[in-house]
């Protein structure tokens, strides 16, 4: 996740009170000052710090009374002006003008993409096409930058890759023309999303904003993004600022905000010009786009995670007939196969990087994901699928570990995906232990045991005890060291209440 050392340092913060034998003026103040000063380090404005450092103070002055958690307070206080702080305002009310939320399935929706050269605006043309794809649009791009050499082959090459219809023209100089071209010619062939790609500049100059101006009135977008670099920091307010006051900008994509220190001020910045950020690129590749809302950008940012993003991961990438009741009663007695193993490892591979997906999950943070480590758990998961790839539909499908042990067996796998009989024993010990840990040994306690039916089928209408039922028994079954880094049972019984906050 983006922003990790300022999330660690706040949540750090946090953490110094919580375990204050007692809550005064002095242990506010210190926690205050470790936050502001993670802030400002990520460059955000300071008067944005302080402005949020008082009302934390003047909120917590009013709130403490007889039996009030004072450290609850705190804690509560801080998320919510970091929310105030990251959030525009604009998502909430009806500016008259058009966002992503609005786009329709069925009708042209044409997007318009803006920004300076070198924001990141082609490759985040392809990434916003893909997500769109997954979500069941039929996407096409049109590449209406004639001032970047190469941007055309650029634009061709990304939409190659994605599967996503394309036009450009390497004779016309005239980008309105190739815009108005190109939009008409996916219109005809009943696309519901037409992206164009403008050109940029170096800076902010008027030749850019006409050209702007002129594509915008060919091709009359529905919608227009302003791709904006996330590492300028604070100077992101006047960039943003200027993009708005020139054309009628419905939302903003920051880019490059993987790991770099100032990104927390890009945010802020953006935010405080009242533009709706509707993206965050964190990467170069396709799947490394995330939606942006500040109460979830938050709540994972502090380790709380974002458990409706999750779900929406999931039910992105996971079939419909692999969430068929018959699968999970199948897993329910204990039939826990190969198979079902690889249909999830790839429901995994298909989610993103495993940190991304990680940091949504509630009391994970990416203190507990050090670097590099999504690299070497993809090739981990890429090293079992292809030991998989090599079974016969017997070994795939069968629950008798006896089977999957035979001598003979083992070498034949490991042979015929190019592996070591060590690497064989690897995923057999993972499958053991995803048995155990779902499905239970004789004396049952697994996970899908335990579990009432009507959570399996998606938390709708669980039962409150039977999910602290469950609860306890799943911070039975997790590793001592695990449920430390998550928190300890009480951060169980907060993804017990936003579990239930579901239905």
């Amino acid at each position: 996740m983006v922003l990790q050392e300022l999330g660690s340092q706040i949540s750090k913060a946090l953490a110094a009170v919580q375990e204050a034998t007692v809550v005064d003026e002095k242990v506010l103040d210190a926690c205050l000052k470790e936050i502001s000063t993670a802030l400002l380090q990520a460059d955000v404005n300071i008067k944005l710090v302080f402005h949020m450092r008082a009302n934390v103070k003047k909120r917590v002055d009013s709130d403490t009374g007889a039996g009030l958690n004072k450290r609850k307070i705190i804690e509560k206080a801080v998320f919510d002006e970091l929310c105030a702080m990251l959030n525009s305002g604009a998502e909430t009310k009806d500016t008259g003008k058009k966002q992503d939320k609005d786009l329709k399935k069925g009708k042209p929706n044409v997007v318009m993409f803006v920004g300076l050269q070198g924001s990141g605006k082609t490759t985040t043309c392809m990434k916003y096409a893909h997500f769109y794809k997954k979500k069941g649009f039929k996407p096409a791009m049109v590449c209406a930058d004639t001032f970047r050499a190469g941007a055309f082959d650029q634009l061709k090459q990304n939409a190659t890759k994605a599967n996503i219809p394309f036009y450009g023209s390497y004779n016309e100089t005239d980008p309105a023309v190739i815009a108005e071209t190109g939009v008409n010619k996916f219109k005809e062939g009943g696309r519901d999303l037409i992206i164009v790609d403008t050109s940029g500049r170096h800076k902010q100059e008027e030749a850019l904003f006409e050209e702007m101006r002129q594509v915008s009135v060919s091709v009359q977008p529905d919608l227009i993004i302003f791709v904006m670099d996330g590492s300028i920091g604070q100077a992101a307010f006047d960039q943003a600022k200027a993009f708005k006051d020139t054309v009628e900008v419905g939302s903003v994509i920051i880019t490059k905000m993987d790991g770099h220190a100032k990104g927390g001020g890009a945010l802020s910045a953006v935010a405080a010009t009242k533009s709706p950020i509707a993206f965050l690129g964190v990467g170069e590749h396709m799947d490394e786009f995330e939606n942006f809302e500040a109460k979830a950008f938050v709540g994972r940012l502090l380790g709380k995670g974002d458990w409706t993003g999750f779900m929406d991961k999931i039910k992105d990438v996971v079939p419909e007939d692999q969430m068929k009741e018959e699968i999970m009663d199948s897993i329910q007695k204990g039939n826990f196969t190969m198979r079902i193993l690889k249909d999830q490892l790839q429901n995994i591979l298909k989610m993103g990087p495993v940190g991304q997906v990680m940091g949504m999950i509630p009391g994970f943070n990416n203190a507990m994901m050090p670097k590099g480590s999504d690299k070497q758990s993809e090739v981990r998961i890429k090293k079992f699928m292809t030991m998989m790839d090599s079974m016969t539909e017997k070994e795939l499908n069968t629950n008798d570990i006896k089977v999957l042990t035979q001598p003979s067996r083992i070498l034949r796998i490991s042979r015929g995906a190019g592996r070591t009989p060590q690497d064989y024993h690897e995923l057999l010990e993972e499958f053991k232990r995803l048995k155990m840990l779902i499905c239970g040994g004789k004396g049952g306690g697994g996970m899908m045991k335990n579990m009432p039916k009507n959570m399996q089928k998606g938390m709708a209408g669980m039962n409150p005890h039977n999910m602290q039922m469950n609860m306890a028994q799943m911070s039975k079954m997790l590793p001592p060291h695990v449920l430390k880094q998550m928190g300890g049972p009480g951060a169980l019984q907060g993804l017990m209440r936003q579990m239930e906050g579901m239905k």
